[in-house]
């Protein structure tokens, strides 16, 4: 995983939509089972901001930023269903989005303006990863291993994280996605 240096105080920080239990739950136990050190300290989550640093005065401003986006887009069904890999780009083997990457990619696009604008090391592309920076053999275990994965659940917030100097992400804000439902014609 790209992290960027923090210089001096400031804070790193990523926004995801965090898959729920009991999905969460064997997503990571297979990541752990394939020795991937991650697992312990990255939750399973579709990433809207990738690792950014900020200055630690304005988390406030983050926050505010987020919870303006947040209101703004409704919630919606996500599913996800069999593997992909982003080799041999990068050493990735992830879940793939079936149903609600059109709505990941819009709200991805919202959180990276205002006080979060930013270019992205790569396109963007809605996924979970089960294995990262593993060695080919143990990858393409991961491939097989969540090929019949399949989970259903309804997107209902985004998470502003915190990365610890333990290594840990954890959730600092919680945001309700509260936006109107679009009409359907």
């Amino acid at each position: 995983m790209y992290l960027p240096e923090r210089v001096g105080d400031q804070v790193r920080i990523g926004v995801a939509l965090q898959v729920p239990a009991p999905y969460a739950t064997l997503i990571q136990a297979t990541r752990a089972r394939l020795g991937d050190p991650m697992a312990k300290v990255v939750p399973p989550h579709v990433t809207l901001l990738p690792p950014t640093v900020v200055e630690p005065d304005r988390l406030g401003d983050v926050a505010a930023h987020l919870a303006e986006v947040a209101a703004g887009h409704p919630a919606f069904v996500m599913s996800l269903e069999g593997t992909g890999s982003f080799r041999p780009v990068s050493p990735v083997v992830f879940v793939k989005v079936v149903q609600g990457g059109d709505s990941c990619a819009v709200l991805e696009q919202a959180v990276r303006t205002g006080v979060l604008a930013q270019d992205l090391r790569f396109p963007y592309h809605p996924h979970v990863t089960i294995a990262h920076e593993l060695d080919d053999a143990t990858l393409d275990v991961a491939e097989e291993a969540m090929a019949d994965f399949r989970a259903t659940y309804a997107a209902g917030s985004m998470r502003l994280y915190e990365h610890g100097d333990d290594g840990m992400w954890r959730t600092i804000a919680r945001m309700p996605l509260t936006g109107p439902v679009p009409a359907h014609r």
